[in-house]
């Protein structure tokens, strides 16, 4: 290990200079308490610094040791269900050493070294491995089956391997590699710097939506799995929530979640509540199958700015085990905050608004490590399907397919979407969700805008709906736009001159526009038969307000009162239609029975009847 000597110190960043066998973002312990640091800037024999911990007492000629490697993270069973902070030190093994209080220099491997696992080996001695081969499973609880892949640089010929219970860091067999003719262990666990992304054979175009069972997402801005979504919004417009919601409901099978530089408060009650979440898909509780990833805002401003790779890349490892995996950031504003800290104690230009000028190609860079790919290796295990039992395990599928989903919060400063951070995600997401204030104001949850939010999957996902929902449910869906859109402009009219001044047919659209709103759009995260509704359940909710939208027209025409239209019975069957059970088709067919029966059109004149 090479050692250096601090002559600057200017708060997270510390120049260092003796390191010049050093690399760009190598590891360093910097002072006596061996504080962790990484090499971000290089200027001739003078590195700078950015330091995971608080710097104070830290001055010129504290000792600097560089560990000639960089920032990784340890993969391997014993990831689900563990609390990390930013650079993945388990919070729980830290509070065991230092109490409530963690102390600077403290550390933890990321993953338990005294904890035994069961490896079941699926190669022989003989076989011939590479990179990216499943080579035995351990069950690493009652949900995840944890694939053993050989790391991505090895390949060759097994000398020995054997099942049976091991530790994380104990040899499970030996590889002769064919470019060193060296023989190399095997473990449990292999090591990979977060910086770098994950090799996978090849990217695969998205194809399938990752079903939140939030309406407002699924029906009109779907997101597919694989793919990168932003939610920009104000305090209190319901980003977290959202969050939460897709964490319990998505149909992916691992989540990853990052609390990157919120409040200490709003932590706290992700960490509190994702353990008492359960998953209605296993009946087990939620975190066997989450990471969370938590660098709150009260923690130094360095280790913000490394959470985001730390859980990206956890993602890409579950993802090449031929799992669907969504990772949320919470929120990438704060990161962006941090590099503009470090970037001015850097002395770098800054760009709009005190950013740097690299703001738009991190965060590009971030996005694209999401993706729908076929993992590295010959050898499969199979994709992963869950059983009746609820357990994420694999079939002989022939290649792994698996994908990283990124939903990204941003939370621009009184909400101004035009600043730089909202700005430069949008040129690089597909999915855009935007939270107003004064939907949640006016307790509409969740709070997305429908005028301004969009998706560029669409044209994908309703390949999907015609072949696994409905074939109208994509003329349903854009019907359903053009009404809200037109709501949106008659608004403007009706606030002028008085709903009256409107032609029946358009207070007919307005009413029609309300039920959607407020009847489909308009979801209850509190209510269990609200809180999560399938395609297939969408897809008749439209159905039943469209059907009455054409219905009360033929009503109208033949002569029927606008104020008994409004007042049918009906109207509170399809008010309620949302609590409906979701295999209660009868329900849906007796409201459409109850509107055509309600609502005639017979050339006698009737109109309406009761």
């Amino acid at each position: 290990m090479e050692q250096g000597r601090i002559v600057k110190v200017s708060g997270p960043l510390v120049v260092a200079e003796g390191l010049g066998t050093s690399r760009m973002y190598d590891l360093v312990r910097v002072g006596e308490e061996g504080l962790m640091g990484e090499i971000i800037e290089m200027r001739k024999d003078r590195c700078s610094i950015q330091v995971y911990e608080e710097t104070e007492g830290l001055g010129p000629g504290h000792p600097v040791m560089s560990t000639g490697a960089p920032l990784s993270v340890e993969l391997g069973p014993g990831m689900l269900g563990t609390v990390y902070d930013g650079v993945q030190r388990p919070l729980d093994a830290l509070q065991a050493k230092a109490g409530a209080f963690l102390t600077r220099g403290i550390s933890a491997p990321g993953l338990d070294r005294e904890k035994t696992w069961v490896f079941h080996a699926n190669v022989k001695e003989g076989d011939r491995i590479s990179g990216g081969d499943v080579i035995g499973v351990v069950q690493e609880n009652e949900v995840i089956s944890h694939k053993i892949m050989v790391p991505p640089s090895v390949a060759g010929r097994v000398e020995s391997i054997s099942g049976g219970t091991y530790t994380v860091d104990q040899p499970i067999g030996l590889v002769a590699d064919e470019s060193t003719g060296k023989s190399v262990e095997l473990k449990l666990m292999q090591r990979w710097p977060v910086r770098v992304p994950r090799p996978y054979s090849r990217r695969l175009p998205v194809d399938s939506p990752l079903v939140s069972g939030t309406r407002v997402i699924d029906t009109f801005f779907p997101l597919l799995k694989g793919g990168v979504a932003c939610i920009p919004g104000p305090f209190g417009a319901g980003k977290t929530v959202t969050q939460h919601q897709i964490a319990k409901w998505s149909n992916a099978e691992i989540v990853i979640f990052i609390g990157c530089g919120e409040r200490g408060n709003e932590m706290t009650d992700v960490l509190m509540e994702f353990p008492e979440l359960h998953d209605p898909r296993t009946g087990q509780p939620l975190m066997k199958r989450t990471v969370l990833v938590a660098n709150t805002s009260n923690m130094p401003v360095a280790a913000r700015e490394a959470s985001v790779y730390t859980g990206i890349t956890m993602a890409e490892y579950f993802r090449d085990m031929g799992y669907n995996v969504v990772l949320q950031a919470d929120s990438t504003s704060r990161w962006a905050e941090a590099m503009r800290e470090i970037s001015g104690r850097l002395e770098e230009m800054p760009g709009e608004e005190g950013f740097p000028a690299y703001l738009g190609t991190k965060l590009a860079a971030f996005y694209e490590r999401a993706g729908r790919v076929v993992a590295l290796g010959s050898r499969s295990s199979g994709a992963p399907s869950a059983h009746d039992d609820g357990v994420f395990s694999t079939h002989d599928a022939g290649e792994r397919v698996g994908s990283v989903s990124v939903v990204g919060s941003v939370s621009p400063p009184g909400g101004d979407l035009s600043e730089p951070v909202v700005q430069n995600t949008l040129r690089v997401v597909k999915v855009f969700w935007a939270l107003q204030d004064t939907l949640a104001y006016q307790r509409h949850f969740p709070a997305i805008e429908w005028l301004t939010s969009y998706s560029l999957y669409l044209d994908r996902a309703m390949e999907f709906w015609d072949a696994n929902v409905s074939k109208e449910f994509r003329s349903r869906r854009n019907r359903c736009m053009v009404i809200l859109q037109r709501e949106s402009e008659l608004a403007e009219i009706a606030r002028l001159v008085g709903v009256d001044a409107l032609s029946p047919e358009e207070q007919i659209l307005m009413e029609v526009a309300k039920s959607i709103r407020e009847d489909f759009l308009q979801q209850n995260a509190f209510r269990d038969d609200d809180q999560f509704t399938s395609l297939r359940k969408q897809d008749r909710l439209l159905q039943v307000i469209l059907h009455f939208y054409d219905r009360a027209l033929m009503a109208h025409a033949a002569g029927a009162p606008l104020a008994a239209i409004f007042s049918a019975p009906v109207r509170e069957k399809i008010a309620r239609a949302k609590f409906t059970p979701e295999d209660d088709e009868d329900a849906f067919a007796g409201i459409i029975s109850d509107i055509e029966t309600q609502l005639v059109a017979d050339g006698s004149g009737v109109g309406v009847r009761r």
